[in-house]
């Protein structure tokens, strides 16, 4: 296994418990960071993670993030159990269906939905973030994107790419902002990921399509990504701070 001394660390991992921040997370601690692990409404899985690893002092905590409220008391209730944040990983989005062909309010409320969790909230928690890393002598943010920012996606997912674009912006723009603070910012840029995110296009549209655009023989799972996530955490990639990681199986090369 490949190993990373996190130890003394404190990170907060959004959407971390189902797919690729539960397998984040469960890394994070495994490596004996602290992570305080966000989850929206699967209680039961979030504790059962974190009852994996006593050793560390990792701590669950909920959130709706669509609502800007709830996105900034999160910010405040880590912040207050551990007092200092080393580290953030925005991985919590939705993916969710809006077909041109819709009626107009519903094809916007999907929108402003996905707008809000994945775009919003990862802003208002960040700007928290800076203003933190900055007092305490910098910090790692680490974003999970998508390869849709780049290729974009089809036409029933306009909104979860337009998000994800923003959020790459974003995660650049921290970088070149705040370097001298000793901030980092980074993007993962997966392709289709075997969570149950990935469930409904698949279901849609089959599995030999979403097998055919790659250049590997698999699907990526979560556990492709998350040593990385160990690497940005560790300091090993400080200097790639800015970059955005493909993590696609081939699917778009760059």
């Amino acid at each position: 296994m490949i190993q990373f001394d996190l130890s003394k660390k404190n990170i907060l991992v959004t959407g971390g418990s189902d797919g690729i921040g539960k397998e984040i997370a469960r890394f994070l601690m495994e490596m004996n960071a602290n992570v305080a692990l966000h989850y929206f409404k699967n209680e039961t899985a979030a504790n059962e993670l974190i009852a994996y690893y006593p050793n560390t002092k990792s701590r669950t905590f909920q959130a709706d993030l669509e609502s800007s409220q709830e996105a900034e008391s999160l910010w405040s209730r880590v912040l207050e159990d551990y007092n200092k944040i080393d580290a953030v990983i925005f991985n919590a989005a939705v993916f969710l269906k809006h077909e041109t062909a819709a009626e107009n309010n519903d094809w916007f409320d999907v929108w402003k939905k996905t707008i809000r969790i994945n775009l919003d909230a990862p802003a208002l928690i960040s700007r928290r973030a800076v203003n933190h890393f900055k007092k305490t002598g910098g910090g790692r943010m680490v974003f999970i994107g998508s390869r849709a920012a780049f290729r974009g996606e089809t036409e029933e997912y306009l909104a979860y790419a337009a998000s994800k674009g923003g959020l790459t912006s974003l995660s650049k723009s921290i970088a070149r902002s705040f370097g001298k603070f000793n901030i980092k910012s980074f993007t993962i840029a997966p392709g289709f990921v075997k969570t149950k995110m990935a469930e409904q296009f698949i279901f849609d549209h089959g599995e030999e399509k979403v097998l055919n655009e790659l250049s590997l023989k698999e699907l990526t799972v979560p556990s492709d990504i998350s040593p990385l996530i160990g690497l940005i955490c560790s300091g090993g990639m400080d200097h790639a701070t800015g970059s955005t990681i493909d993590i696609n199986a081939g699917s778009h090369i760059r």
